[in-house]
């Protein structure tokens, strides 16, 4: 039995669903941010045109100083959300028949890098909080 011809058209046709779906999403932004341009009251005031600060006026420089141990608590905390997003799909695989030990050895292997880079983070002190 030969095998069924796709149609350009065919296989086309779901990536037009798609696109339109995406027109019809920026149309609904644009007519969202366009309708609250029109309607909303402007009342430009020496206040308003101030740099809000959590209800203090700004004074000195713009400039900041932030710690670096903030960012990498968020980096370390993105690890540890994609690890545990791989550990969901993984154990459905491993429930399968006839995947049980190389995806065993597999996510070992995955666990181990990621037990590498914390064992790293707390030799260097990033886990510290003094």
């Amino acid at each position: 039995m030969p095998e069924p011809t796709v149609l350009a058209s065919d296989y086309f046709q779901s990536y037009s669903v798609v696109g339109l779906l995406a027109v019809v999403g920026a149309l609904f932004v644009a007519v969202a941010f366009g309708a609250g341009r029109l309607l909303r009251p402007v009342v430009p005031t020496p206040e308003k045109l101030l740099t809000y600060e959590c209800g203090v006026d700004p004074v000195g420089e713009g400039w900041a100083h932030t710690q670096v141990r903030y960012y990498v608590y968020a980096f370390l905390y993105v690890i540890f959300a994609v690890d545990s997003i791989f550990l969901f799909p993984w154990a459905t695989v491993f429930a399968a028949p006839g995947y049980g030990a190389t995806t065993l050895v597999e996510m070992f292997i995955f666990l181990g890098f990621l037990a590498v880079g914390l064992l790293y983070a707390w030799k260097k002190g990033v886990l510290e909080w003094t």
